[in-house]
């Protein structure tokens, strides 16, 4: 690994809570500055999986997260530097934050806010602002999100939703008055969105054709008004990035012996292809299972493994050869008769007799039915949509061995989802948090609703690869 410091700019787009229009900015900055012929690197702050498939679609390379509960502190740079290096190294990165700027896990004084994530990468803040039935104010909520926690320096404002000529003109004087430079307007008359549903904005891979264009507008939108050559000069001024890149390879401590899982190990490069050679682990894709990290199959691939990636919704099986499964989160309530009507791949599923590994969605589909859809029948529950919102950070311990896990290890992940499973869990659990149990374990099958980064558990994906006997 190269310990030298990086000169790669880099800004965070943020907001004093949200809907303010982070994304909107964000994802248009991204397709702007692409289209200026830079090469751009996507990230978001939190453990949020939508906005980075928009931002993956503006930059033409992989969005990713940066979020310290999921993955520590101190793999926050290394991962930025990783995902600003592959395929290629990139100009600029853009990273869009979570909630508002000093907003991170409940009462623990903003760790993992926004705020604490541009201190951890040294980067200079562009705060977005919704201007609407705002006009002097607006300065002195500015000035109190610079001098909150002065290690964050906030570069310059973008004002949204602005009303009138009449209203630029006063936002940007009351600003002058504070010493913050403001870097763009965007009229109410031209704010550009993205469909959304209960948990967010729709995936894009839910919608391909409609996301190119939505991309499209918001590059369109942010190119006519904001000052581009302002917002890199203000990435420029971020120092030298000393962090190491981090590297899959060492993260989960190189392939797994050949003995170990029947085959070759892979020598894949780190940010390449999918391995070759090695066991296939079968990854769920396709517009039902949207919701998975880059450094996931990063992991499997340095591991040893072949990743291949499979669609519940098309498929009529499982990828040859695949003796490990991992099916992550999504929208399957959304698509439940098109995945109940592929009734080969639930039946095979069923039957598989490998390791799977289901987050959130996963546990949904390898359930007996979800919403009265039949779904694999993998595991003996039934699952209904809920107008009740499970949403939070959780720090777990697993409840038994499996696939993945050992019994008393502690992580740390998220919950995400508006459905409830019947039971809540297994006779032996994946998890125990907040005083229950949680999830299922049932065979060579670990599921729950948690998700979990694995590079903050990256022997979780070394484990996967090791039990493909």
């Amino acid at each position: 690994m190269v310990s030298t410091g990086w000169a790669l700019p880099r800004v965070v787009v943020a907001a004093p809570a949200s809907g303010h229009g982070k994304t909107t900015v964000a994802t248009g900055l991204l397709g702007a500055l692409r289209r200026r012929g830079l090469t751009v690197s996507p990230h978001k702050v939190g453990p949020d999986y939508i906005d980075p498939g928009y931002h993956g679609l503006a930059a033409g390379r992989p969005g990713r997260n940066l979020d310290p509960w999921l993955v520590g502190p101190e793999r926050v740079a290394p991962l930025l530097r990783h995902g600003a290096s592959v395929p290629t190294p990139a100009d600029v990165a853009v990273i869009e934050g979570v909630m508002g700027l000093h907003d991170g896990a409940v009462g623990r004084r903003g760790y993992a806010s926004t705020a604490h994530v541009a201190t951890l990468v040294d980067a200079p803040v562009l705060l977005v602002l919704d201007t609407t039935a705002q006009g002097r104010s607006a300065a002195a909520l500015v000035l109190g999100m610079r001098v909150f926690d002065e290690r964050v320096r906030v570069g310059g404002v973008i004002l949204n939703r602005v009303g009138s000529p009449r209203h630029e003109t006063l936002l940007r004087d009351a600003l002058a008055e504070v010493g913050v430079p403001v870097l763009g307007a965007v009229s109410r008359s031209v704010e550009v969105a993205a469909p959304s549903r209960h948990l967010g904005l729709v995936p894009v891979a839910e919608r391909a054709p409609e996301s190119l264009a939505v991309v499209a507008a918001l590059a369109d939108l942010v190119a006519a008004t904001v000052d581009l050559d302002a917002v890199l000069d203000l990435a420029r001024s971020a120092p030298p990035l000393p962090a190491p890149a981090w590297d899959p390879v060492a993260a989960v401590g190189g392939p797994v012996s050949t003995a170990a899982v029947g085959g070759p190990a892979s020598t894949a490069a780190v940010g390449g292809p999918a391995s070759t050679g090695g066991p296939t682990v079968a990854v769920a894709a396709g517009a039902a299972f949207t919701f998975s990290y880059a450094e996931s199959a990063e992991l499997l691939a340095a591991a040893g493994a072949t990743v291949a990636p499979f669609d519940p919704l098309r498929d009529p099986g499982l990828p040859a050869g695949t003796r490990a499964v991992v099916i992550g989160g999504g929208f399957p309530a959304a698509l439940a008769d098109a995945l109940a009507g592929n009734a080969a791949l639930r039946a095979e599923l069923a039957a598989f007799d490998g390791p799977v590994v289901a987050e959130c969605a996963g546990l949904l589909y390898l359930g007996r039915s979800l919403d009265g859809a039949p779904m694999c029948g993998r595991l003996d529950l039934t699952a209904r949509m809920t107008g009740r919102l499970t949403l939070g950070y959780r720090e777990a311990v697993a409840a038994a061995d499996s696939p993945v896990t050992r019994a008393g290890e502690r992580v740390r992940g998220h919950e995400f989802h508006r459905t409830v499973t019947d039971p809540g869990h297994g006779d032996t659990p994946a998890w125990r948090f907040d005083g229950a149990a949680h999830g299922f374990v049932d065979g060579r099958v670990h599921a729950s609703y948690l998700h979990v980064h694995w590079a903050g558990q990256p022997h979780a994906a070394r484990r996967l690869v090791q039990a493909c006997r």
